[in-house]
């Protein structure tokens, strides 16, 4: 088997570069398809006894898809097949792709993201693939991670840095029941958690108490914290499975709200983290018969999930963004870099604050990030900058704005693109604000974010040509992007809202 694969790798390599020539770009050189890859690929294989391979890959809007194949399967197209030719797929049932008359694409499996499922019973292989037009034979545009690669490309073409570092803060629920339904004569949602502060009165034969308060779960010892347990169990499974989590611990809200951290990686490979940390999320909880959601906002009068997302450029081993003489140990380019993420966020909003429910979230108050400023340590502005320790590889700005339901190659794109035209264009984000903004008078106070997601779409038309530089970005990506989202908003546009009985029905 291994034998078979290596020759598959060394052919592979031989018809990328055939296909380089022809300024074309292979699925070996974007998967990083090498002998020693697929060599891991079979000592894992062999050393877990694996049955199953399961190939996962990214829609549009940001949800892992997948299907398995059976590992003699794989062992018989190493010789020619999967890691040259790709495998075949319906791309027309894909949110975001293709077409039905146009709708065959090929994934390839990037042999580097190998891993043994963390959640299948089966011995399972897992790999992230990309996707290409098999016609053409080209990356697909619409692929997310395609998006990712082409940010970190560009960012060492523009010559001001190497790398970019990346480190995600996603917030999400854990409940113990959810229930909706939306039909032509009914709405409504219904939402449970032993951990409810309005379940501190339900008899629940016993109720043994300690509900965390609305805005107090940040962060009791248990018995208040009743999901300590399933959160270790979950760190150490994505650990396993090569998540660089580090941190875990309740968050704000009542009712099961947490978060887990992960150390910084760079910005596909964290991509590719964070996928699968979502992925370990929710199978753990199911299989403690709990739910795990990255919706922002499920519960009203409480705090919404975000994702505060922590981020630096660096170039031959050096920080980018440390100064040691400047406010908060930031560089003049740091300073610049947070200029380009204020300018556009109302389009990168479009993508890192993808859904109407964002904007329930994206509100005065709950520690929301809505105004358009910089400082350190304050949490009220879209950009903080945290002054923790000293460290000059550990200066960085965090953008607080993004929530976990963006698809992350796609946000995190967006995010490295604005960043990079700020300091390409030198923007100045004006002065920090170092006083709590939400007590500032309205004609100190900073411009907000937009309001609805409606109005982050209506800035991504109007602002996305630093998005397009270096064809990161295509224009197929931003029109159907806006084309699908703007479905969504008229999907809940044209539905009565329950609370509109409660205002109304009387008058």
């Amino acid at each position: 088997m291994a034998r078979a694969a290596v020759s598959a790798a060394r052919r592979a390599s031989s018809r990328a570069s055939a296909k380089a020539t022809n300024g074309v770009p292979s699925p070996q050189a974007s998967s990083g398809i090498t002998e020693e890859s697929v060599k891991k690929v079979w000592q894992l294989i062999k050393q877990h006894n694996i049955s199953v391979v399961d190939l996962k890959f990214n829609d549009l809007p940001g949800l892992w898809q997948h299907f398995s194949i059976p590992v003699e399967e794989v062992a018989q197209s190493a010789k020619e097949g999967i890691w040259v030719d790709g495998i075949g797929f319906d791309g027309s049932s894909i949110r975001g792709f293709q077409k039905i008359q146009e709708s065959d694409m090929n994934l390839f499996p990037d042999p580097s993201t190998a891993i043994l499922d963390p959640v299948c019973g089966a011995p399972t292989l897992s790999l992230i693939c990309d996707i290409y037009d098999p016609l053409s034979g080209r990356a697909y545009s619409r692929d997310p991670r395609y998006i990712a690669k082409k940010a970190e490309s560009y960012l060492k073409k523009t010559g001001i840095a190497d790398v970019s570092y990346w480190g995600p803060e996603p917030e999400f629920f854990i409940f113990d029941d959810i229930r909706f339904d939306s039909t032509e004569n009914s709405s409504y949602y219904y939402i449970d958690s032993i951990e409810g502060e309005w379940n501190s009165g339900k008899d629940e034969k016993p109720n043994l108490g300690y509900k965390p308060r609305f805005k107090e779960g940040y962060f009791p010892v248990p018995p208040h914290d009743a999901l300590q347990e399933i959160r270790s169990e979950i760190m150490n499974v994505a650990r396993a499975a090569g998540v660089p989590v580090e941190k875990h611990h309740h968050e704000v809200a009542t009712a099961g709200q947490c978060e887990i951290d992960m150390r910084y990686a760079t910005l596909t490979k964290m991509a590719d983290h964070l996928m699968t940390l979502k992925y370990v999320i929710k199978n753990i909880a199911r299989k403690h018969g709990k739910v795990a959601t990255y919706m922002p906002k499920p519960l009203f009068g409480d705090n919404g999930s975000g994702m505060h997302t922590h981020q630096s450029l660096a170039k031959t081993g050096t920080n980018l963004f440390y100064d040691k003489n400047g406010y908060a140990l930031i560089s003049q380019m740091c300073k610049w870099y947070i200029g380009g993420l204020i300018k556009h966020a109302p389009s990168i909003l479009a993508f890192a604050a993808p859904t109407t429910n964002s904007y329930k979230r994206l509100v005065p108050g709950y520690e929301a990030p809505v105004n358009l400023a910089y400082s350190a340590r304050n949490r009220s502005a879209i950009c903080r900058i945290p002054v923790y320790v000293s460290y000059p590889k550990s200066k960085r700005i965090e953008f607080r704005a993004p929530d976990p339901a963006c698809n992350p190659y796609i946000a995190f794109s967006a995010m490295l693109m604005a960043g990079l035209d700020g300091i390409q264009n030198r923007i100045d984000p004006g002065e920090p604000v170092n006083e709590n903004i939400y007590e500032m008078a309205a004609d100190r106070a900073p411009k907000q974010v937009p309001g609805s997601l409606s109005e982050s779409l209506d800035a991504l038309e109007k602002d996305h040509a630093y998005l397009l530089k270096g064809d990161v970005f295509t224009k197929d990506v931003i029109e159907v992007w806006l084309e699908y989202k703007r479905q969504e908003i008229d999907k809940v546009r044209l539905r009565p809202h329950p609370y509109e009985f409660y205002l109304y029905f009387d008058v």
